[in-house]
């Protein structure tokens, strides 16, 4: 399978300049890589992003995180690989992903509660970043069509 085009923020010079320092700025806020990528993974599960996903797995791998770890981020509620600040990375990340799916706040109180207890102002504003970003290129990923396994 091949993408209908290049992704965007390539075809665009400016656009990717920006979000290249928007990753800069998360990739200096203290949040650890291996957060991110966890955070990034569910994200793409949710919106069913084969080349993200395959991306963040391959990431974690280089990364050192555990297979086992890798392997139930899906079902991380479920899972003992995960502490409790990854849990409430995971929670604020699937609560920010699936705002249509909310009757009442996007995130609720318990949710922000427990990651602001975890992080600080500046990781959890990484972990909304990563969250804002990962969406952002699920959805350019998507319309395009970008198969898993595509180097970028």
């Amino acid at each position: 399978m091949e993408a209908r085009m290049k992704n965007p923020a390539y075809v665009l010079p400016d656009a990717f300049k920006g979000i290249q320092n928007i990753f800069k700025a998360v990739n200096s806020s203290g949040l650890p890589q291996e957060m991110q990528e966890l955070v990034g993974l569910r994200v793409s599960q949710i919106n069913g992003c084969s080349a993200c996903v395959l991306g963040h797995v391959r990431n974690l791998e280089k990364g050192g995180a555990s297979t086992d770890k890798v392997a139930t981020v899906s079902a991380w509620r479920e899972s003992p690989f995960f502490d409790d600040a990854e849990r409430a990375a995971l929670a604020l990340a699937e609560a920010a992903t699936r705002l249509a799916d909310r009757s009442g706040d996007a995130v609720p109180d318990d949710i922000w509660d427990a990651a602001a207890d975890h992080f600080d102002e500046q990781e959890l504003s990484a972990v909304i970043l990563v969250v804002a970003l990962t969406n952002l290129f699920n959805r350019l990923n998507a319309t395009i069509k970008e198969p898993a396994g595509t180097t970028w």
